[in-house]
């Protein structure tokens, strides 16, 4: 790990102000990434700011008809929650399935999101449930938000404080995990609110992404077998040790079967 200057924001203000004025600085949410990259070097901030002494950042509420998650609430908190079990159970699910009981403890929906690895639950959730994040400077439809691998619209020093989830008629996630770090090869995401169905697939690609090919045979008929036969590409998808893209492509059309199902 190379030297950085290390810093303990103790408000949204300091914290964009310590980034401003810093060389080449980054913020410190939970961890799960910021951390391993610079111990193994692959990182070098002049500075390292830590968001989690920051007042109002932590907590889960109910508003109407969305679930509000606050962006430094952890994973294990998200899972534990009963607004969240009441309101949205996949997304409950969804929280508990991240990693292992040390990432669950420390890694923090915000970070999740604005880091947007390839292989990360939350993405699938939050564009699955048509959800809206919540900047200091903006709000984003979660449609707009994922741009590419590990890239969002987020602007330098701009920090995500919440995120807001419409609650759904029915919702579950499936996964295919990783059997050793519990990240997500494949995971799919269906949702249903009215006629309007979504299907978000994390994993599998780049960066999250909808099939609008089985939203609209689900829309019409929403049982697993209309999408038996859907076809997903392989070109594109991700390919690596874990898991070939002509597998990958499998894999979404079996989970997101799977996810049918299970919303009964």
């Amino acid at each position: 790990m190379y030297d950085f200057i290390y810093h303990r924001a103790t408000s949204i203000g300091d914290a964009q102000s310590i980034f401003k004025n810093s060389e080449d600085p980054v913020y410190l949410a939970g961890g799960m990434t910021v951390l391993p990259t610079m111990k193994q070097r692959l990182a070098n901030p002049s500075d390292v700011i830590d968001l989690g002494k920051i007042d109002g950042l932590t907590g889960v509420e109910r508003d109407g008809d969305e679930i509000v998650v606050r962006a430094m609430t952890t994973h294990a908190a998200v899972a534990a929650s009963s607004e969240v079990a009441a309101a949205i159970p996949a997304l409950a699910a969804l929280a508990d399935s991240v990693g292992d009981p040390h990432v669950r403890n420390r890694g923090t929906i915000g970070g999740s999101i604005a880091n947007n690895d390839p292989a990360a639950d939350y993405p699938a959730a939050l564009v699955g449930l048509g959800g809206t994040v919540v900047t200091t400077s903006k709000e984003v439809a979660a449609d707009d938000f994922f741009t590419g691998m590990f890239e969002t619209v987020l602007e330098p020093g701009e920090l995500i404080t919440a995120v807001r989830f419409p609650v759904p008629e029915a919702a579950h996630y499936m996964k295919f995990p990783n059997p050793a770090s519990r990240y997500a090869l494949v995971g799919v995401m269906v949702v249903r609110t009215g006629g309007v169905v979504r299907v978000a697939v994390t994993g599998a690609g780049p960066c999250v992404f909808r099939i609008g090919e089985m939203e609209a045979a689900l829309a019409a008929n929403f049982r697993p077998e209309v999408i038996e036969n859907i076809v997903v590409a392989a070109d594109g998808l991700n390919s690596d040790i874990h898991a070939g893209s002509d597998y990958r492509a499998h894999l979404v059309g079996v989970m997101a079967s799977r996810a049918v199902a299970a919303c009964g």
